[in-house]
């Protein structure tokens, strides 16, 4: 397997193809004149705080003006999700995250908006990994779900809250397995990553390139991905798919970016649109980041992008909701049961 593909099933040159149609007719060129908020809804360091400083820096060349990153963390990003939301629709005010946790946040509700709502402008997909501290008695998955059904609700897993890609990724584990586990929340990935290093946890199922650094330094023993395809990690080599363990096991693809409310200025859109397609489906620093973190570089915006995205907002929806995590049915606010 090629180092450089994360997932062999992914096509790059159909989401080309994809955003190449997707591209409008005569983009309007917005020229902001002042600068720009980016909430990123997350604490600084983590997945979202990581790609979106490096996605903006690539933004600010094409739009010619500073794009100010905010670390607006609380209640599953929430909040800062909120604080976009409700701000004035002049196109100056933008979030960022994993579209799976934008789409779920009417079904906890804990926010009024759905992944129709937005704009999406994709950048990476990631998948989550399961570490463990390295004086942590596991060395393979099997060891740990074992040790979770002997001891229901001791094993302590850190994640970044309700919704985040991590406890997602634990929750899914649970319905397949039936084991029971310690929910240890913090306000981002990367504190969920740093607290299992401490030992604060013993487990973590927080994304690859939250744990790239702590893997390579022999901080953290990845286990598995929660996957049905291995993960190919710079300085590291291969980690297995959890679906070695439990035959038939997958997940959705889980995909992060930037997002616009819908109703600010319609140029304001074409033009980040025609800089995605120009600039950012270009970009050599978000490939860099992508291999080297252990994440897919998928480029996408418009319709492909709320294409792509669904399955993992509905299986995460459904999730929480059938693991009484969620005040609202999905089937009630446009998500049916996959």
């Amino acid at each position: 397997m090629n180092k450089r593909t994360l997932f062999t099933a992914f096509s790059l040159s159909a989401m080309a193809l994809a955003i190449t149609i997707a591209v409008p007719a005569a983009a309007q060129n917005w020229k902001p004149t002042r600068p720009i908020n980016l909430i990123v809804p997350w604490a600084a360091g983590g997945s979202t705080d990581q790609v979106t400083r490096i996605t903006a820096a690539e933004m600010e060349k094409a739009l010619g003006q500073t794009i100010v990153i905010i670390n607006q963390p609380g209640a599953s990003g929430s909040i800062g999700t909120r604080s976009a939301l409700e701000a004035a629709k002049d196109g100056y005010t933008w979030t960022a995250g994993a579209a799976q946790d934008l789409g779920a946040y009417e079904t906890l509700g804990s926010l009024t908006t759905r992944i129709t709502d937005w704009h999406l402008f994709l950048s990476v997909a990631n998948i989550q990994v399961i570490g463990v501290n390295p004086k942590a008695p596991y060395n393979t998955p099997k060891e740990l779900l074992d040790a979770m059904k002997a001891q229901p609700g001791k094993i302590s897993v850190a994640t970044a809250g309700v919704t985040s890609a991590g406890h997602n990724a634990m929750e899914l584990i649970a319905k397949v397995t039936g084991v029971k586990y310690r929910h240890v929340t913090y306000d981002g990935g990367n504190p969920a990553v740093v607290a299992t290093v401490a030992g604060e946890a013993e487990v973590t199922t927080q994304l690859a390139v939250e744990q790239a650094d702590m893997i390579r330094g022999k901080r953290i023993r990845p286990l598995a991905t929660v996957s049905d395809k291995p993960l190919e990690l710079e300085g590291y080599g291969t980690i297995p798919p959890l679906s070695q363990t439990l035959p038939g096991f997958t997940a959705p693809t889980n995909y992060f970016g930037i997002f616009i409310p819908k109703g600010v200025p319609d140029d304001v859109v074409k033009t980040v649109e025609k800089i995605w397609m120009e600039s950012i489906a270009k970009s050599e620093a978000l490939k860099k980041y992508a291999t080297s973190r252990g994440a897919l570089f998928g480029p996408l915006y418009g319709d492909a992008a709320q294409k792509a995205v669904f399955p993992a907002v509905q299986a995460n929806a459904w999730l929480l909701f059938d693991g009484g995590k969620a005040k609202v049915s999905p089937d009630t606010v446009g998500i049916p049961r996959p």
